[in-house]
């Protein structure tokens, strides 16, 4: 959030899940068409990592990344956005903590506080979920996330939530 970007733009973080098909893949299609749909700029990926389930446990392993950049477009724009590309993915509609194709939700979106029906930002269940702050942690640790005050590395380091997450690269 340096005062090197357009003024209109804003640092996004995002964060992409698969546990169905080829889930590199989907992840990788995923990230490519966020990047071009929100216009993303100063655009990075963390490694992949190898995640157990949350939830529902009775499920194939997750592959996660976190993919941030800087974004004019707004918030709910890009609600729509994510929407589309998890139906180009071929995304099914099943009950929660199940099985996905591909998974985005956007954890960050500048200093914006959001709580409406349709949205949420800052995510709300980031901070218990490794899956999320380990990669998170790798790109954008330094980030303070808004209402709590903290950076990911900190939410990571009190982070309560004990499932395996592995750097696969």
């Amino acid at each position: 959030m340096s005062g090197s970007n357009a003024h209109d733009s804003v640092f996004v973080l995002f964060s992409l899940g698969s546990n169905l098909g080829n889930r590199e893949d989907n992840l990788i299609r995923a990230a490519e068409y966020l990047k071009i749909s929100a216009g993303l700029t100063n655009y990075n990926c963390s490694s992949f990592y190898e995640t157990e389930p949350v939830g529902f446990k009775d499920q194939p392993w997750f592959l996660n990344v976190v993919v941030s950049g800087y974004t004019s477009i707004p918030a709910d724009f890009i609600m729509g956005i994510i929407k589309n590309i998890e139906e180009v993915i071929g995304r099914k509609q099943r009950e929660k903590w199940h099985e996905r194709e591909i998974d985005i939700d956007i954890l960050l979106y500048g200093n914006l506080v959001i709580k409406s029906d349709n949205l949420t930002i800052p995510h709300p269940s980031m901070h218990e979920r490794r899956f999320v702050l380990v990669p998170a942690a790798e790109i954008a640790g330094e980030i303070i996330i808004p209402e709590s005050g903290k950076t990911i590395y900190q939410l990571l380091e009190e982070c309560c939530d004990s499932s395996i997450v592995k750097n696969i690269g």
